[in-house]
């Protein structure tokens, strides 16, 4: 017990660092843990729009047009706010933006203006390229009557 208390007498700038950075992991572990989970793997995203899930998709109109998830309506982050009354409350909600970070903020907007069920994709539209799953490109999107096109 000596050599601790003499080891803590000779670093204390040490153990203070030790410290600070177990309690700066634990707060940050106690806050994920109290703000619930909000983001899914691409894999997980694709179950909740199998289970009639709202796409999302928070990138600007050129991103949307260069592809995007199938059947996501484009709402750019900025003008979420004035949408949310077009949103249905009583399906889930998944949104994408490129690599995730986006759609993390907007998760939180869609939960604290009540909407339970809202996630957002982990890596965004690049996770989701990454593995492979299946977009759409906005011409074909627009056509009446055609398929969408797989990228």
């Amino acid at each position: 017990m000596e050599q601790y208390l003499e080891f803590v007498a000779n670093n204390t700038i040490l153990v203070v660092a030790l410290l600070a950075s177990f309690f700066l992991v634990v707060f940050t572990e106690i806050r994920r843990k109290t703000s619930g989970l909000i983001n899914v793997e691409p894999g997980q995203a694709v179950g909740l729009i199998n289970k009639d899930a709202a796409v999302i998709d928070l990138r600007s109109a050129e991103a949307f047009g260069r592809g995007h998830i199938v059947g996501a309506k484009n709402v750019p982050l900025d003008e979420l706010d004035s949408k949310l009354d077009k949103l249905d409350r009583s399906k889930p909600i998944v949104a994408v933006c490129d690599a995730g970070i986006s759609s993390g903020k907007a998760v939180d907007k869609l939960r604290k203006a009540g909407f339970e069920s809202a996630w957002g994709i982990k890596g965004g539209m690049n996770a989701w390229n990454q593995d492979g799953l299946p977009v759409v490109t906005g011409k074909k999107t627009r056509a009446k009557g055609g398929k969408a096109k797989k990228k």
